[in-house]
């Protein structure tokens, strides 16, 4: 895994923290809740390569091609 998909998530999680906070703030709720749920979408998208490579990597291990 690399250093940098780490720090590209803890970046996504600063600014997501911060705009939910700041839509919090001016009342406004509906936005805050869809913020932080496109912030998981992204994450996600960024991690699922390497989810892929780790189920692959435990079929290879076990042999269970």
């Amino acid at each position: 895994m690399d250093i940098d998909l780490i720090f590209k998530v803890a970046g996504i999680g600063i600014i997501v923290a911060v705009l939910n906070l700041v839509l919090k703030r001016a009342e406004r709720e509906e936005q805050a809740m869809l913020t932080t749920l496109a912030g998981l979408i992204v994450v996600l998208m960024l991690i699922i390569s390497e989810i892929q490579s780790l189920f692959d990597t435990v079929k290879s291990v076990f042999g269970l091609w």
